[in-house]
């Protein structure tokens, strides 16, 4: 009898609509607090004056300040987070994120070419290239 009980409810769709029994509280509580642009919450910037600084911060990196993308990246990150709130901050803090990214690997990729490789790999030019040198190339040291 019990077991007939069981298969009826399965069978039926309406009277079991929700797939998980058991809800978490906390992302209800998650999705109704509110989202701020800024990690300030509500004492940062407005949406409008987010927009203005995310696009400075974006377009200063360009002028070879990439830290700015990773400042950018770190101000406005509850952006990051939620992928449908505040579309146009967002386009440019993911481009940031971006560019933050590919700086640092090729920074990563300069720096270690030169600490690992260094004079086995560049030859005799690798006293030309590096910078410990340069007070002995221009005669500054006194040792030379």
């Amino acid at each position: 009898m019990e077991d007939s009980r069981s298969d009826d409810s399965n069978l039926n769709p309406i009277r079991n609509r929700n797939p998980n029994p058991t809800p978490n509280p906390l992302s209800t509580i998650i999705s109704s607090a509110q989202v701020w642009p800024t990690i300030d919450g509500p004492l940062g910037l407005t949406e409008e004056a987010s927009v203005d600084y995310a696009r400075r911060f974006y377009k200063f990196g360009f002028a070879l300040l990439p830290w700015l993308w990773f400042v950018n990246c770190f101000y406005f990150w509850p952006v990051l987070r939620h992928a449908r709130a505040f579309p146009q901050i967002r386009n440019y803090v993911v481009r940031s994120a971006i560019g933050f990214s590919v700086f640092t690997a090729l920074l990563s990729a300069w720096a270690l070419t030169f600490s690992i490789g260094g004079e086995q790999l560049f030859g005799p030019v690798y006293d030309k290239l590096v910078m410990y040198n340069v007070a002995d190339r221009l005669g500054l040291s006194g040792l030379a």
